[in-house]
C-alpha cells in the first residue's frame, strides 16, 4: 500500500478507535490517552521536530554556497511575499464570506463562557527584532525557523564568498542533509503509527458532542477550508502547474498535516514530496522552510470565520469598520502564527481584542478546536507548497523566455542565429 493510503487509513482507523473507546468504554479514555495514545503521539512528533532543523538548516546553506542560487534568493523571497499577501487575503475574505453566510453563531449559547486570559499582541518593532538571531545556537535549539533562515542566509553568503576555505565546511552540510534524509526515510515508517495515536487521543478523550453543539460552526469552517482549498487547484489549473500531480504527490504532507496538526513536522515530508514533484531542490530548499515559518492559510480563514462568529454569538453589530479591523489585524496576526498544534487560539484572542470583541468567545470554540485543527494545518502547508511550485513554474518560464537581451548595438544575423530563431 502507499506510504499516503496507509497514513489516510491510520487517520481513519484512529477517529474510529478513538469513538468506540469514548461511546463504549469512556472509562479507559484518560488511561488509555495517559499511557500509550499520547507517549506514541509525542514520540513519533518528536521524532520528526529532530530532523527539521538540521534539515532545514543544511538545505538552505547549500542554497546560498552555489553562486547562481545564491544570487536568486531576493528574488524568490520577493515573489513569494506578494504571493502570501495576496492568497491570505483571499482566505480571509473567504472565512469571512462564509461566517456571513451561515451565521454560525446565531444558534450557539453562550451562557457557559468562561472569560479568558490573553496577552497583549507583541508590537511590530519587537518582532521585527526577534527575527535577527542573537545567538545561532539558541534559533537552533529553539527550532526558531525565520531566525535559521536569516542565521542561514549569513553563513551562506559568507562560505560563498570563502569558496577554498568553505569547501570542507560544504561538504560536512552536504553528507549532514543526506544523513538527515536517511533518518526522515526511517522515521516515516512509524507514521501511521504516529497518526493513529494522535487521532485516536483526541476523539476519545474530547468525545463527539461538542461537534453536535457546535456542528455548524465546525461544518462552516471546514466549507471555508475546502473554498481555499479548492481556489488552490484553480490558480494552479490556470498556471499550469499540474493540479492532479501536485494532489498525487503532494498527498502525503497533506494527510500527515492532517492527522498531526504540525506545520513544522510536516515539513520534512513536503521536502521530500516536492522531490518527488520534479521543483527544483535550490527553490524548495529555501521556499518551503520560508513558507513553513510565514504562510498560515488555516489560520487566516480561522481567524476571519471566527472573529465574524463571535460577533454574532455576542450580539455585536459587524460594521464596516470592524470588518476591515478583523481583516487587518488577521492578515498580520495569520504570519505570525506558530505551526504547532492550539497555536491558533492564541491568535485569535489578539484579533478579538484588536477588534473589541468579548474574549470569552475563545473559550467557546476552544473544545472543538483540535477537531478543525488538523483541517487548518492541511491547509497550510498546501498554501505552502501551492505557492512555492507556482513560483517554481514562473522561474521555469523566466529560464525559458527567448526574448533577446537588449544591446546597444545590434548584431549582425548570421546563419547560425537564423536557424535558432527558426
Amino acid at each position: 500500500m502507499a506510504h499516503t493510503r496507509q497514513i489516510l487509513l491510520a487517520l481513519i482507523l484512529g477517529i474510529a478507535a478513538g469513538a468506540a473507546i469514548n461511546l463504549l468504554v469512556p472509562g479507559w479514555a484518560e488511561p488509555l490517552d495517559t499511557n500509550l495514545l499520547t507517549p506514541l503521539g509525542q514520540v513519533f512528533l518528536r521524532l520528526l521536530q529532530f530532523i527539521v532543523v538540521p534539515m532545514v538548516f543544511c538545505a538552505l546553506i547549500l542554497s546560498f554556497t552555489q553562486v547562481e542560487r545564491g544570487a536568486n534568493v531576493g528574488r524568490y523571497a520577493g515573489k513569494l511575499l506578494g504571493l502570501y499577501v495576496v492568497t491570505s487575503a483571499v482566505a480571509l475574505a473567504i472565512g469571512m464570506a462564509v461566517a456571513a453566510w451561515l451565521t454560525p453563531g446565531l444558534g450557539v449559547d453562550a451562557a457557559g463562557a468562561q472569560a479568558t486570559a490573553t496577552s497583549d499582541p507583541q508590537p511590530l518593532a519587537q518582532w521585527l527584532v526577534g527575527l535577527v538571531p542573537k545567538n545561532p545556537f539558541e534559533a537552533l535549539a529553539e527550532a526558531n525557523l525565520l531566525q535559521i533562515i536569516l542565521a542561514a542566509a549569513l553563513i551562506g553568503i559568507a562560505a560563498r564568498q570563502l569558496p577554498e576555505h568553505s569547501r570542507a565546511f560544504i561538504g560536512v552540510l552536504e553528507s549532514g542533509y543526506e544523513i538527515v534524509l536517511k533518518v526522515l526515510s526511517l522515521v516515516l515508517k512509524l507514521a501511521p503509527i504516529g497518526v493513529f495515536a494522535l487521532i485516536a487521543s483526541v476523539v476519545a478523550t474530547q468525545g463527539l458532542d461538542l461537534l453536535l453543539k457546535l456542528g455548524l460552526y465546525v461544518v462552516g469552517l471546514l466549507i471555508a477550508i475546502a473554498a481555499m482549498a479548492l481556489f488552490y487547484l484553480a490558480l494552479l489549473t490556470l498556471t499550469g502547474s499540474r493540479p492532479g500531480a501536485y494532489l498525487r504527490h503532494f498527498g502525503e504532507a497533506l494527510s500527515f498535516a492532517l492527522g498531526t496538526a504540525s506545520s513544522n513536522a510536516t515539513l520534512p515530508i513536503a521536502l521530500e514530496n516536492a522531490k518527488a514533484y520534479g521543483a527544483p531542490r535550490e527553490l524548495t530548499a529555501f521556499a518551503l522552510p520560508f513558507g513553513t515559518a510565514l504562510k498560515r492559510d488555516g489560520a487566516a480563514v480561522l481567524q476571519g470565520f471566527n472573529a465574524l462568529f463571535v460577533a454574532q454569538l455576542f450580539g455585536v453589530e459587524v460594521t464596516l469598520t470592524l470588518a476591515l479591523t478583523i481583516f487587518a489585524t488577521g492578515l498580520l496576526v495569520s504570519f505570525s502564527t506558530a505551526g504547532v498544534p492550539g497555536a491558533g487560539l492564541v491568535a485569535m484572542s489578539t484579533v478579538l481584542s484588536a477588534a473589541g470583541l468579548p474574549l470569552e468567545g475563545v473559550a467557546v470554540v476552544a473544545g472543538v478546536d483540535r477537531f478543525t485543527d488538523g483541517f487548518r494545518t492541511s491547509l497550510n502547508v498546501m498554501g505552502n507548497t501551492a505557492n512555492a511550485m507556482l513560483l517554481a513554474k514562473g522561474e521555469a518560464r523566466h529560464a525559458a523566455d527567448p526574448s533577446p537581451t537588449p544591446t546597444t548595438t545590434p548584431a549582425p544575423k548570421t546563419e547560425t542565429d537564423g536557424r535558432a530563431q527558426g
